[in-house]
């Protein structure tokens, strides 16, 4: 007999080789996101950006769904604005985590990824899925604007593509959604953990402080003006260069050796 879902963690933790695989795991509720699973997502991601032996992250779903979005009977029950407010605020801080972390981080889609979880989705670096995965922002067929989940899907495609999500709430395959330039690969559901592990071990033979560094520019210089993002990168290169890995790195390249990243 299968344990309940009380009984069971609702967020798994896998670490092999430098990638951590963080597993929803709400199954019979689509893997929605309420606010102990988000909870659970900030204190693990946080504990995640200070592991140095952590080099990528792989976020993934339990049962048939990727994640379905927020916890509608949840939010239903605690009608207050104040815990909407809460609840809101703690999922911006989930999804701003998975940006500022030092680690890239992948989603890993195999079923639905609807409203919050199609956010979840937006917010990573990179995004894998299975050819039968299906996205929207379906709130607005309840009466409820993805407005949150309208900031990552703004910054991830094209405006109109995002506002014709967001104003019909259908659904996209993922062919689509990797033509919209939701996802960057869509493969075969039993080919899906192969094309996640070719990312992985490709992301874990980079240097840990280049990639860091490159991070957190990308995403700095995407809200600041074209002269102001030169001056942020350039600012940026000089310090990277300053790093053993970077000298590491082209000394291995003209000695045609692998380099030996020490990652500070």
């Amino acid at each position: 007999m299968n344990a309940p879902e009380t009984a069971l963690p609702i967020l798994l933790r896998e670490d092999a080789g430098g990638v951590t695989t963080l597993t929803l795991n709400r199954p019979t509720q689509f893997n929605s996101l309420s606010e102990e699973l988000l909870a659970e997502l900030q204190a693990t991601l946080d504990a995640i950006a200070a592991d140095k032996s952590v080099r990528a992250v792989v976020i993934a779903g339990a049962g048939k769904a990727f994640c379905s979005g927020h916890d509608l009977k949840q939010m239903r029950a605690n009608p207050s604005k104040a815990y909407q407010q809460k609840l809101f605020k703690a999922c911006g801080k989930v999804m701003m985590t998975l940006v500022e972390i030092p680690q890239p981080v992948i989603a890993r889609i195999h079923g639905i990824a609807t409203a919050a979880g199609c956010q979840l989705v937006a917010m990573c670096d990179l995004a894998v899925a299975a050819e039968g995965a299906k996205f929207a922002v379906s709130g607005v067929n309840l009466g409820l604007f993805c407005s949150t989940p309208s900031v990552a899907l703004g910054r991830a495609m094209g405006r109109k593509q995002a506002m014709e999500m967001l104003l019909t709430g259908d659904f996209i395959d993922a062919a689509e959604a990797q033509r919209r330039g939701l996802v960057n690969r869509v493969v075969p559901l039993e080919q899906l953990d192969a094309e996640v592990k070719k990312l992985t071990d490709s992301i874990c033979a980079k240097s840990p402080v280049a990639l860091a560094m490159g991070k957190q520019i990308f995403y700095k210089q995407l809200e600041m003006g074209l002269d102001g993002a030169y001056q942020l990168a350039a600012e940026t290169m000089a310090c990277n260069m300053m790093a053993h890995d970077a000298a590491e790195g082209i000394d291995a390249f003209m000695q045609k050796r692998k380099p030996e990243w020490k990652g500070c």
